[in-house]
């Protein structure tokens, strides 16, 4: 897969550079601001770009909104997030955005195991969504009360894997439960959330965002 890279620390960023391309990605650009980010992915049509949130001049939202622009201005790349804390604003942002292309956001700590780095490389770019453990987790803590309380407790469960991009497959063998029974549970949650099967829309990316609205 093709990458570009937004990272301002010159070392993370060589590093990220080496990480990379350990995973199987080839780095077209590696740059350290979100300007540079929207101009190298203009420039190299990458599959997924890889960015910080918090990038110069103010250390604020400047890489999520570079990537997003980025993406807009040349649609379908995926955008893999990578932050120090758990911001669940950004987020929620960037899950507005699932219906354009795949998304991610992992802990800089994930990035340490080479294989999930990877993993969550090929599943962005395949356009799915990705969400670190502890970003579900922050979400679901401050979510506010809305329709998801009609979901039983195994079936929160079932979401919260979802909403880390996990598959039928993985989310049964984390539970410990059969396909089928995941695929029953998930039925579930789409008829509680009112999303009946359509053509044009994916009910897994607006289940989780309903979640996220609620």
């Amino acid at each position: 897969m093709r990458v570009v890279l937004a990272e301002d620390s010159v070392l993370l960023r060589e590093g990220l550079v080496r990480l990379l391309e350990e995973a199987g990605a080839t780095v077209l650009a590696a740059v350290g601001d979100g300007e540079a980010l929207v101009r190298a992915v203009v420039e190299h049509r990458p599959d997924i770009a890889v960015t910080d949130v918090r990038m110069p001049p103010s250390f604020g939202t400047e890489g999520l909104r570079a990537a997003l622009e980025a993406r807009r201005l040349v649609p379908g790349t995926a955008v893999l997030v990578l932050s120090q804390y758990v911001e669940q604003s950004y987020a929620s942002d960037l899950l507005a955005e699932a219906g354009l292309g795949g998304v991610g956001y992992l802990l800089k700590d994930r990035i340490s195991k080479l294989e999930e780095l990877s993993d969550a490389l090929r599943r962005v770019t395949d356009g799915g969504t990705v969400l670190d453990p502890e970003v579900v987790a922050g979400l679901f803590a401050r979510r506010r009360s809305g329709p998801l309380d009609e979901l039983t407790p195994r079936e929160r469960e079932v979401l919260g894997l979802m909403a880390e991009g996990r598959t039928n497959r993985a989310i049964s063998k984390q539970l410990v439960i059969t396909e089928g029974a995941v695929e029953k549970h998930i039925s579930s949650i789409f008829a509680k959330l009112n999303l009946p099967p359509s053509d044009d829309d994916h009910r897994r990316v607006l289940a989780v965002l309903t979640w996220l609205q609620s």
